[in-house]
């Protein structure tokens, strides 16, 4: 009776873990040129989201329930290559990844100005804030490995990141070991400050849990983690954001400019939060034009 017990539950065991399945758009829908499946998932890479429910996507093409990291790779135009390529991450308040606009609408302008872009569907924290950025750090990592296939110079990686995206982006150029930080990174409207009136208590909670502590709420106040081998960063925000304050960037622009490093951002006098990827937005070229000339200059620093 124990062993059939056993062999019942390994049976339901096997049966949910086979269950749960991951979404892996099509090139067609992406615009991408290839794609990398199962980078890692929840059971090869080092940390799980304890998350076991099947991936889901909206009408919106907003993903949830992130479990499997791949990478949806846009290869530049060999004409106009720059060398440079960007690790993009998206945004969607760490509670789903909004892959369309922050995504595939970003990683395409980016291939089209010579900039090979790679896009990372990571795994959603759920309380479990390292697992974000291990996936962000291993896409870093192949990109410099993988990237002479798609002319891609390994000292010209950098990262790209909205709303969520940009904590997240923030967070691995504040915090990655010094060798392996992007060589630049841009961030739009992004999370930055756990503090009470510069946060965006959404992604806090799904990076720590609604009992998150001060302690930890300042420990990754990004503001707090920069140093003087954080890299050079553009930031790009609307002042008229009230879903991310304004001030959480500007906080992280002054621990920048405090440490030495070049930085630039721009403040649009309206926009709201999250218009990137969206060409009807009415300070899209600017912002594409802002984009376009830091790389130019960030390329001639190096």
């Amino acid at each position: 009776m124990k062993r059939t017990l056993i062999i019942l539950i390994a049976a339901v065991v096997t049966s949910v873990a086979t269950a749960q399945k991951a979404i892996v758009l099509s090139l067609e829908q992406s615009g991408a040129d290839e794609i990398i499946e199962n980078l890692w998932n929840n059971a090869t890479a080092p940390h799980s989201n304890g998350i076991t429910a099947d991936e889901s996507i909206n009408e919106k093409c907003e993903l949830e329930n992130t479990t499997q990291t791949d990478l949806y790779i846009y290869k530049a135009d060999p004409a106009i290559a720059t060398g440079q390529a960007v690790v993009v991450v998206p945004g969607g308040g760490y509670r789903k990844v909004c892959i369309k606009y922050d995504g595939f609408e970003v990683a395409k302008y980016l291939r089209s100005i010579g900039i090979t872009a790679v896009l990372v569907k990571y795994r959603l924290p759920n309380g479990h804030n390292e697992v974000p950025l291990e996936d962000a750090q291993l896409a870093m990592h192949y990109t410099r490995t993988e990237g002479a296939k798609w002319g891609v110079d390994p000292t010209q990686v950098g990262i790209l990141g909205s709303s969520a995206g940009g904590y997240l982006a923030a967070h691995v150029s504040t915090v990655t070991p010094d060798e392996q930080k992007p060589a630049f990174a841009i961030l739009i409207y992004p999370v930055i400050s756990g503090t009470t009136h510069s946060t965006h208590h959404g992604t806090f909670n799904y990076m720590l849990g609604k009992l998150r502590t001060d302690a930890e709420q300042e420990y990754l106040s990004l503001e707090n983690r920069v140093t003087a081998t954080t890299p050079p960063t553009l930031l790009l925000l609307a002042d008229d954001d009230l879903t991310v304050p304004t001030t959480s960037s500007m906080r992280y622009y002054k621990a920048l400019r405090r440490f030495g490093i070049p930085a630039a951002m721009h403040v649009f006098p309206s926009g709201g939060h999250g218009w990137a990827g969206h060409d009807e937005y009415r300070y899209a070229e600017p912002a594409k034009e802002a984009i376009a000339d830091w790389l130019k200059i960030d390329k001639v620093r190096k």
